[in-house]
Formats: C-alpha cells, sequence, structure tokens
C-alpha cells in the first residue's frame, strides 16, 4: 500500500528508455520514503518482462497480458491502471512525458480525482506547510518543471489527493541497473472480467511507425549551434564539422526560434536532455535554460567570441573568436590528423 508505481511503456515487447529512468529515479524516491517500488506492463507476449525491470529495483512488476492489449489504446489501458491504483493505492504513479504517457496520465488523473503535473524535469521529496491553514505534509512529491515558455522554473505539490501523478521528460534522468541480481515479485492482472466491450470501441486498423532521423539522446557527440551562429545558413558549418566527427548537430532555443534549425534539435529544457561524450557549443551563450538539457555531458567545449558569456563557466574547454573561422581550422586539422 501507499508504494511508488511506474507505467512501462511498450512497444510491443520492447521497453522504452523512459520507463527504465523513471525505474531508476523512482527506486531512490521509494528507498527516501522507505515504499516499496513497483512497476505496470500492459501489453500481449510479455513472458519474461519482469525479469527485465528486476535489474532496477523492482519489488513488484503487474502485468497484464492480453492480445487485445497491443497495439495501445487509451481504454483498456486506463481501466486496467485505474482499477489497480484502486486496490493498491499508490502514493506515487509516473509515467514517461511520451505520446503514450501524456495520453494515458491526463485520462488516469481524471478517473481517480487525482493531481497531475505535466513534463517534470526533476523530481525530490520535501515538505511543506500552508500558509493559510498552517497545515504540515510531510514527504511530498515535489515536482519540478519549465513554466512560461521555460522562463522560470515551478516546484508544483499535490498535498491533498493521492497518487500524486506526475509526467516526465526523457532523458532528464539516468537510467542505471540497481542490482544485477535483484529479484521481485510478479503478479498477473486478470484482464478477463475487467475489460468492457466498450473499452475497445477504438480499434488500430493499420500502423506506421516512423523512427525520428535525428537522435540526439543516443548521440556520444553533438555539434550545437545558438542563435549566435547568425543564420540558417551558417548552420551548415555545424553539419560539416558533425559530419567529419561522426556527431549529431543540436540548437539552442533561441537558433530553433529564428529558423536556424528545426524543432527536433532544441536541446534544453524545452527541447531535449541530453549526456553525450563531448558537448560542441557553437555560439550558444549559456542561458539557464539550455544548459540545464547538457550540463551533464562528460566534457564540453565552447566555440565563442563573448569571453563573458554563461556557457564558459560550464565549458571544460573555451574557444573565443569567431566560429566562422574556427570550426574550418577544427576541421582541416581534424581531416589531417585522422589519416
Amino acid at each position: 500500500m501507499n508504494n511508488i508505481f511506474v507505467y512501462i511503456e511498450l512497444e510491443g515487447t520492447e521497453i522504452a528508455d523512459v520507463s527504465l529512468e523513471l525505474l531508476t529515479k523512482g527506486k531512490q524516491l521509494a528507498t527516501q520514503l522507505n515504499k516499496k517500488l513497483e512497476a505496470i506492463c500492459i501489453g500481449s507476449n510479455l513472458a519474461g518482462i519482469e525479469k527485465q525491470l528486476y535489474p532496477y529495483g523492482v519489488d513488484v512488476v503487474h502485468v497484464a497480458d492480453d492480445k487485445r492489449l497491443s497495439p495501445y489504446t487509451t481504454l483498456p489501458h486506463n481501466r486496467i491502471v485505474c482499477d489497480l491504483f484502486e486496490r493498491e493505492k499508490p502514493e506515487i504513479a509516473l509515467f514517461g512525458a511520451t505520446s503514450m504517457g501524456r495520453d494515458l496520465a491526463p485520462r488516469v488523473c481524471s478517473t481517480t480525482g487525482s493531481g497531475l503535473t505535466a513534463d517534470c524535469t526533476s523530481l525530490e521529496i520535501g515538505d511543506h506547510v500552508d500558509p493559510k491553514t498552517k497545515t504540515e505534509y510531510k514527504n511530498l512529491l515535489y515536482q519540478i518543471r519549465p513554466a512560461f515558455g521555460g522562463n522560470i522554473i515551478a516546484t508544483i505539490i499535490n498535498p491533498e489527493t493521492r497518487p500524486q501523478i506526475a509526467t516526465v521528460r526523457e532523458g532528464v534522468m539516468k537510467k542505471e541497473i540497481f542490482d544485477a541480481a535483484y529479484k521481485g515479485e510478479l503478479k498477473k492482472i486478470e484482464v478477463a472480467n475487467l475489460l468492457q466491450k466498450e473499452d475497445f470501441v477504438i480499434q488500430v486498423i493499420e500502423r506506421q511507425i516512423e523512427k525520428s532521423k535525428v537522435n540526439l539522446k543516443g548521440a556520444p557527440i553533438i555539434v550545437s549551434g545558438g542563435y549566435g551562429v547568425g543564420s540558417k545558413e551558417n548552420f551548415q558549418l555545424l553539419y560539416d564539422l558533425a559530419r567529419v566527427l561522426g556527431a549529431e548537430v543540436g540548437a539552442s532555443r533561441a537558433a530553433v526560434d529564428a529558423g536556424y534549425a528545426e524543432h527536433e534539435r532544441q536541446v534544453g529544457q524545452t527541447g531535449i536532455t541530453v549526456r553525450p561524450k563531448l558537448y560542441i557549443a557553437c555560439g550558444i551563450s549559456g542561458a539557464v535554460q539550455h544548459t540545464a538539457g547538457m550540463a551533464e555531458s562528460a566534457m564540453v567545449i565552447a566555440i565563442n567570441n563573448d569571453e563573458n558569456a554563461p556557457i564558459n563557466a560550464v565549458a571544460d574547454y573555451t574557444i573565443h573568436g569567431d566560429l566562422n573561422e574556427i570550426i574550418p581550422k577544427m576541421i582541416k586539422y581534424y581531416k589531417s590528423n585522422t589519416k
């Protein structure tokens, strides 16, 4: 009772990275609160799925396995999750801030009468005293997310209702094995008498899945540009450098807003959080909204003509000067030394 639950997002039998990231964070929260970590898997042909989850410190895996439950549709998944929550009464429930999580979590929230904070970038445990009633609340989930277009960071709490529900962005939390030998408990959810005919009023006739051509999250090297690059044409220099290094191209929000790069390349609080081995920031001032999305890079090189740019405080190495002169030299030097 009152444990921490994570909804496991599945594509067939493949577990989404965001779900494993949430299990890692969920285990930290569960340890802090002295609670159990539980996972919910809903889909088809899920035999053995629990073995992929136990190493993340999962104490209980709830599995609903039925051929009608894959691919994902809202109504049956909502009914199963809400029925489980009614029986188990979780303290905290976490979903990925993906198309699936953003569809399901609000439905669960509405059905259970709980509060929901969407698109979180951080989760913490803390206390709160209501300034009006002086009521003290212990061990609340601090749900932290950008607000007002990323210009401020808001901390949101849900002291009155349970579970405390949050969707969390992919990539903002680490994915780490807790214990490779960890063993939890498997609980099967009997769905035959639970699901109703109207749950399947919507059926998926055909699916076409096209993976994004931009893979910032998985890229070991990212060459990222900001408003200081100057133009969409100048961004070609970044693509040239990325091609030589075998890197992916990223961008700051200012560069995306200016039309220099596509939104799917945006790094930062309102974009994608990345942790590459090498992050080369070109013409990026280093506003907190951007650095929050790349500060955990193993190494950061900043190319900027402003010696006082905030990005320099984050960078391991800085190169002061005109990127239009520096990047061609980097390309030439790299080519001449990698033959």
